[in-house]
């Protein structure tokens, strides 16, 4: 199936989306069936992002129409400070405000992205020189933790840097980013998924993890984020340090890779006929490397490597992992956390949103919207 035959089966089936969803979000499945929200979860921004890319790839009225109606969504989201007390502000805001702005130049999407920017920016623990991740300030468990999903959250601050001429934001991005990578990042190119600060000095303390197999393993779709965060935060500064760390993070996701190409949930979990894939780490890697990609000279050792894994993770995708045209995720086997039996193989709203991503950048090339 070429990636344009696998991007009309996806339009299709979330034009039925639309109509199944009647304006809620979704989020994971449960027996096959998306369980939907008020936008009122972290991942609700990926299906206005789904809406946007079906849009700009079909010019289908129906998908414009229901993107737009998202974004009034977030704009009340913001308003009333439903469920923002967290990190995963660019995950939200991203893909359904910025996009309207990047899309339809409306200047009312542009400052609810900013006005979102500013919110993400009461996460920043400048005394520790970190974005908390989760609880609020000062708590005495979550104060300090930062995590590697934020990564995907820094295209916003830099963004909103750029948009204003405010460094403050950037500012506080750097700041992150440089502790990402010198803490979240191990010597062998892996990752842990969370790592502890002290609050007050900003001393490293620990790594951990939330979803990953125990604190010292690497969870897959951490590393999938490593790899892509790292290749954003390249583009907005330039500094050569991150797409190192992007192309070593690449490096290390794809050699632990089954024959496959799509990634069990984390690379150190015992491997058995039973051990769950996780489709979403697949299709974030994938975009991940797309980014990185399009920094490396066409001649640079690392290209036709890079192509090789990308065009065989997502032909994997396509052919074993693509859902049949009445279901209602994209692609199937996707795990939100497996230690923890949320969604452990099941339709991911976020895995969904990439899969269609990279199908797009490679049909026609498309960016996404982080930048």
């Amino acid at each position: 199936m070429s990636w344009k035959q696998a991007i009309e089966k996806t339009l299709e089936k979330t034009k039925n989306n639309i109509n199944r969803y009647n304006g809620l979000f979704p989020h994971t499945s449960v027996d096959g069936e998306y369980q939907l929200n008020d936008n009122n979860n972290w991942t609700d921004g990926f299906w206005s992002g789904i809406l946007w890319l079906s849009y700009e790839y079909s010019k289908d009225e129906t998908f414009k129409e229901a993107a737009q109606s998202s974004v009034e969504s977030f704009r009340n989201r913001l308003e009333k400070n439903i469920g923002l007390e967290t990190h995963d502000i660019g995950f939200l805001y991203t893909p359904s405000t910025k996009a309207q702005w990047m899309i339809e130049d409306d200047e009312a999407a542009k400052k609810l992205s900013l006005e979102a920017a500013d919110k993400l920016m009461v996460r920043y623990r400048p005394e520790a020189g970190i974005i908390q991740a989760w609880g609020p300030v000062g708590d005495e468990a979550q104060g300090g933790r930062i995590i590697v999903d934020c990564l995907m959250n820094m295209p916003l601050l830099f963004w909103a840097s750029e948009t204003t001429g405010d460094s403050k934001y950037k500012d506080a991005a750097i700041q992150f980013v440089e502790k990402a990578r010198k803490f979240l990042m191990r010597g062998d190119d892996s990752s842990y998924h969370t790592f502890y600060f002290d609050q007050e000095t900003g001393a490293a303390i620990r790594g951990a993890t939330q979803q990953g197999y125990r604190d010292g393993s690497t969870w897959t779709r951490g590393q999938a984020w490593a790899i892509y965060g790292f290749a954003l935060a390249y583009r907005y500064t330039n500094n050569p340090l991150y797409l190192e760390t992007s192309r070593r993070a690449a490096h290390f996701f794809v050699n632990h890779l089954p024959e496959n190409y799509v990634a069990h949930w984390d690379f150190d979990a015992p491997v058995d006929e039973n051990i769950n894939p996780d489709s979403s780490a697949s299709a974030i890697a994938a975009c991940g490397m797309l980014e990185l990609l399009s920094h490396l000279d066409k001649n640079d050792k690392d290209v036709e490597f890079f192509e090789e894994a990308i065009n065989k993770s997502i032909s994997s995708l396509v052919e074993d992992y693509a859902t049949e045209s009445t279901e209602q995720g994209l692609i199937d086997h996707g795990s939100y956390s497996v230690l923890e039996n949320k969604s452990p193989d099941d339709f991911v709203i976020w895995g969904d949103y990439f899969y269609l991503e990279a199908l797009m950048r490679l049909e026609n090339k498309h960016k996404g919207y982080w930048y």
